[in-house]
């Protein structure tokens, strides 16, 4: 069982992974490797968006556009992302505070 190093398409985030896991994660999500809380972010946002044709094209897409918004650290980031996560599914309607309000630089 060889392991690797993969990094993900969205956050940059990178971790070791046999080849397996890595081929069963791409085959998900149209060939880009997503660390596991970008792919639960992605499946968060196709699940709300299903009237899409190109559903989990957009949902990637959405979600790194995300990951690009500057933050001040990747443990920020890490953690901006597992708050809108929570907030998502939790039905929190109201509006998520931009990174930069949230974490003036």
């Amino acid at each position: 069982m060889d392991i690797e190093s993969v990094r993900c398409a969205c956050c940059g985030l990178k971790e070791d992974c046999t080849q397996e896991y890595i081929d069963n994660v791409k085959g998900s999500f149209g060939g880009k490797w997503l660390c596991g809380l970008c792919s639960e972010a992605v499946r968060d946002g196709l699940s709300k968006d299903r009237s899409s044709q190109d559903g989990i094209e957009e949902a990637i897409k959405a979600h790194m556009e995300f990951c690009r918004i500057p933050l001040s650290s990747p443990a920020v980031r890490v953690a901006d992302g597992m708050k809108e996560m929570l907030r998502r599914r939790s039905g929190d309607k109201m509006r998520p505070a931009t990174p930069s309000e949230a974490h003036p630089v």
